[in-house]
């Protein structure tokens, strides 16, 4: 009786936990393995690393991208560290696909069995193509020898310890492998989720399924969600440019950039070319949009291509708004971007002859662009005037502890139909974008630019110049625009796209990385504006504290250097 009891207590009773063993039995438990994936993509949530760049700062002194553009960027402390969570999406796609073969998705019918495997297989080596072009993002750099390094090969479920003491592929073999995931799964998945009405209208690749109606079942509007083939097209897109930049291509190779252009071309061709832009769609965050985007409407907003699902929230707003309204006031852009914004008429501010500049109403005649991202001194919001000023009030530079650094607050992503007062709060509805198709004609342009110059188009019918001239169309800019056909060599196209990409795509985690692939000045102070008695003083808000030898490229966690004998970047050790 005694030993009886001691094997009870050392063996208790099954706790009701599941096992790996339910997967093969339940579907829905099995299909937790690719969404749990799916939750660690990156853009799942705004991270805010602007301020890590010279184009923000914030007044949270503990802010992570605060501590490392002032010093604290280590191996050891890495907010920007993707390794961890990017590994851990893969491990979860390689298990399920090793057993996706063996569950029974549909076991009464095997033709509905079989198209559920094939668009879940093509889910996962998209996801997993998606993971390594972050991974890449993130963490490629050069060895100590000076080999430009990626990855680990990570095409199979690690289970050893000798799984995961794999070496580092080059950067070019890490980018081929992700390339072989696009192509899989393209050839399994359709362009587009969507119900049809008949086997006439079934995509292309999937003309061999007998009744369009188990097509919709398996590849429908429920799934309109996931990842589909145009997503899939989209991030070979944004790998090729990646791999085409100057910190990545050394050798300048213009194929990598004829790459990234064709992709991007694809996409755009299909969706009409730079004369289709949405015309709202630098203001996709706001009501309007925001209500054509309502996929339970069975609407779409133009300029998205893939987004997260809606919330109903006021959290960017209380983190956002200024004091007077009821804001933390976190995000503060700075002089320097305010600068990048050109004249209505096209012009650069510091172009003396032809912009119109005047340093003592900096803010007059700017790009429409200006007012709708930026709150500055004298803005409307929430039909309040703000002022910035040292003696604005709450809202003045540095008047309290979640008062402005720089003189300006962020307007960009939120939404004025909030109220954060105590008294009365209300929530209106968000959410985050994977991709835009703003950036991808950015994308395009810069591509574009490189390999065949200003106007040429390869096997397009469009050029850098004509989605440049759209872009800056749609912002209002005055047209005829004299600057962009004042432009004619690479170089001079070459800047103003790298601005307008700051422009379009400021706020949107886009910056960090691109002043990085771009090998640009990583040490340009974050610059304010001090307004008193009518003068405008220029003052150093934030230094930055990067090494431009080596901080282009992200280091490999120094936990796994030492646990899995990884290659550290150069620089980082």
């Amino acid at each position: 009786m005694l030993f009886s009891a001691c094997e009870k207590l050392l063996e208790p009773e099954n706790d009701n936990h599941s096992t790996l063993d339910r997967v093969y039995g339940d579907p829905t438990y099995a299909e937790g393995l690719l969404m749990t994936a799916y939750s660690y993509i990156p853009t799942n949530s705004y991270r805010w690393d602007d301020v890590a760049t010279d184009d923000a700062v914030t007044n949270d002194k503990f802010n992570s991208y605060l501590r490392i553009a002032t010093g604290e960027w280590s191996s050891l402390y890495n907010p920007q560290d993707l390794w961890g969570n990017g590994n851990l999406a893969i491990l979860y796609i390689n298990q399920f696909l090793s057993l996706i073969d063996s569950v029974q998705w549909k076991w009464t019918d095997k033709t509905l069995n079989d198209l559920y495997i094939r668009r879940l297989s093509g889910e996962s080596y998209a996801l997993r193509g998606l993971f390594k072009y972050f991974l890449l993002r993130n963490h490629a750099g050069f060895s100590d020898d000076g080999t430009l390094l990626g990855i680990p090969d990570c095409n199979k479920f690690l289970e050893t310890q000798e799984d995961f003491e794999s070496p580092r592929l080059t950067f070019a073999e890490s980018v081929q492998s992700a390339y072989d995931d696009f192509d899989k799964a393209l050839e399994l998945l359709p362009m587009d989720y969507g119900d049809v009405n008949s086997n006439e209208e079934l995509p292309a690749n999937f003309k061999g399924v007998s009744d369009y109606s188990d097509y919709n079942t398996t590849n429908g509007d429920y799934y309109i969600q996931r990842m589909s083939g145009r997503h899939v097209v989209a991030f070979e897109a944004r790998l090729a440019l990646l791999a085409a930049s100057p910190a990545f291509n050394t050798g300048n190779d213009a194929t990598l950039w004829e790459n990234a252009a064709n992709y991007a071309g694809k996409l755009l061709t299909d969706y009409g070319g730079p004369n289709a832009l949405d015309p709202d769609g630098n203001l996709f965050y706001l009501k309007d949009q925001v209500n054509k985007g309502d996929v339970t409407k069975g609407n779409y907003i133009k300029e998205i291509l893939w987004r997260r699902p809606m919330s109903t929230n006021r959290s960017r707003e209380s983190n956002n708004f200024p004091p007077s309204l009821f804001g933390n006031g976190d995000i503060n852009p700075t002089q320097n971007l305010v600068d990048a914004f050109p004249m209505l008429n096209g012009y650069p501010i510091d172009d003396e002859v032809n912009s119109g500049y005047d340093k003592t109403n900096p803010y007059n005649n700017r790009d429409p662009r200006l007012s709708q991202d930026i709150v500055f001194n004298g803005s409307m919001m929430k039909s309040n005037i703000i002022h910035t000023s040292v003696d604005g009030g709450d809202d003045g530079l540095d008047a309290l502890v979640n008062s402005t650094r720089t003189g300006y607050y962020l307007r960009k992503l939120l939404r004025e139909d909030c109220n954060c007062d105590p008294s009365h709060t209300s929530d209106q509805k968000h959410y985050e974008t994977h991709i835009r198709y703003t950036e991808l004609f950015l994308l395009y342009a810069e591509a574009a630019n490189e390999v065949w110059g200003p106007d040429g188009t390869g096997t397009f019918s469009f050029s850098a110049r004509d989605v440049i001239s759209a872009i800056r169309e749609r912002a209002g800019l005055n047209q005829p625009d004299a600057y962009l056909a004042s432009i004619s060599s690479k170089e001079a196209m070459r800047t103003l796209i790298h601005n307008e990409r700051r422009l379009e795509l400021c706020f949107e985690s886009f910056r960090f990385w691109d002043i990085r692939r771009w090998k640009n000045d990583l040490t340009i102070p974050a610059i304010g504006v001090r307004i008193e008695d009518g003068d405008y003083t220029r003052f150093t808000v934030e230094e930055r504290a990067y090494d431009n030898a080596y901080m282009n490229y992200g280091p490999i966690p120094d936990s796994d250097v030492l646990k899995f004998g990884i290659i550290q970047n150069q620089g980082w050790n």
